[in-house]
């Protein structure tokens, strides 16, 4: 990776469902919560699409984020495009990247290329412009045209010079030719350090991965559901993690997502009390872990999509400690970064309890996570790097040697750095 994209190594990335985020809606509203993110550790803000939303033929009484009416214009529901500017400003003051949705594969109805470019559409058989496949508020984009190519290109552009983000999140990356993100990307090449985050499965579209830096877990993550439902052995999902091992790019590790939560269920209805576990192995493992809107709150509701539906927070997140010792861990700890050696070591419940060490010069993260809903008591059986007395993560709480074993709850999870570390 090159030096201009090393951040990406280090980062998360949260998922901002500006529309549901606060009973305003907007980035003026979302902009109180920017501080209390930047304290949790969170690295990279990913935006839902920001652009207007097509009327016509619209979803619900405000239709979806992804039936675009225009890829340069910032949508009214949100605010303005001076406000983001000055909003990404602000977040690079404080360290934050931040990044867009990018909908490259399809319009909505009343797109103003339907009405300035209508070749730049599929056809179907009638004449008529072609819905996408089971989401009749949107229309297929002819990428066999390399004047609607082009005009993409720049409107990407666009958003890099005119609003200064740090990269894309490319919705249904493996919809669109692969030939066209190569050219997006050598076009953009004067921008080295941007994060191409893809929508696709490095395991099922790998030929994408030439021109994505990460992409998303989709294998994992339902395997992940059928085991905890009880349909999938344990060692035939665990072995999914062998098979990413060999994919280029970075895993994004995930339980949930827009589309996750509103049409599939929450986190909680799909992994039950497994749920806090994924996310600890999520931050631990190595990859990028991605986070969605309020699941630090804990968000236990599905939100709707095309109506208003605000996250309802409470005061204080009830998972705000949770998460920010998890992120301010990898943030800090040269032992997480995306790229550092991962070591699963033996134990004494080898068919239970997965323990990992994450080590780069000379700092190590131990892991123990429990894959049953029963007790575990497990010993290991290598050699436990660092001196001294280990501190537990997320509770504080400190150990000394591991002569007595790890004791673990149902679908339980420790993670360890050497007592003298220090997360903040």
């Amino acid at each position: 990776m090159t030096p201009e994209k090393a951040w990406i190594l280090r980062t998360n990335v949260y998922e901002v469902n500006l529309r549901q985020y606060t009973e305003e809606g907007t980035l003026a509203a979302f902009h109180a919560h920017l501080p209390r993110l930047r304290d949790m550790g969170v690295e990279t803000l990913w935006f839902m699409p920001l652009t207007p939303i097509a009327q016509e033929r619209k979803k619900g009484s405000l239709g979806s984020y992804y039936a675009c009416s225009d890829f340069t214009a910032f949508s009214e529901e949100f605010g303005t495009m001076e406000e983001f500017k000055a909003f990404v400003q602000e977040a690079h003051g404080m360290g934050l990247h931040v990044i867009i949705d990018w909908v490259a594969n399809h319009t909505g109805w009343d797109h103003r290329w339907t009405r300035e470019h209508p070749d730049w559409y599929e056809r179907g058989a009638d004449g008529g412009f072609v819905p996408a496949h089971g989401m009749e508020d949107i229309i297929e984009l002819d990428f066999n045209n390399r004047y609607m190519r082009a005009e993409m290109i720049d409107a990407m552009r666009y958003w890099v010079l005119e609003a200064g983000i740090d990269g894309f999140r490319c919705d249904l990356a493996f919809w669109v030719e692969l030939d066209f993100w190569l050219e997006a990307k050598e076009a953009l090449s004067d921008h080295p350090g941007l994060l191409w985050l893809g929508e696709l499965d490095p395991l099922t579209h790998p030929e994408y991965m030439q021109v994505f830096d990460a992409a998303y877990t989709w294998s994992w993550m339902h395997a992940a559901q059928e085991f905890y439902a009880g349909r999938m052995p344990r060692a035939e999902w665990l072995q999914l993690l062998d098979r990413y091992k060999t994919t280029a790019g970075i895993p994004a590790w995930f339980t949930t997502n827009h589309d996750e939560n509103s049409w599939n269920g929450t986190e909680y209805e799909k992994y039950g009390a497994m749920a806090a576990m994924l996310a600890v192995f999520g931050c631990t493992w190595p990859g990028i872990p991605l986070l969605y809107s309020g699941q630090e709150l804990p968000n236990e509701k599905r939100l709707q999509f095309f109506e208003k539906d605000a996250i309802e927070w409470n005061g204080t997140p009830g998972l705000g400690h949770f998460y920010g010792s998890l992120l301010q861990l990898r943030r800090n700890s040269s032992a997480l970064e995306s790229c550092a050696p991962c070591r699963v070591l033996n134990n004494s419940a080898d068919a239970d309890v997965l323990v990992y060490l994450r080590e780069s010069h000379g700092e190590p993260v131990l892991v123990l996570l429990n894959l049953t809903p029963r007790v575990q008591h497990c010993f290991i059986s290598e050699q436990v790097p660092g001196e001294g007395n280990l501190r537990e993560v997320i509770t504080g709480m400190e150990r000394a040697g591991a002569t007595e074993g790890w004791l673990l709850p149902p679908w339980g999870y420790q993670v360890f750095v050497p007592a003298r570390a220090s997360t903040k």
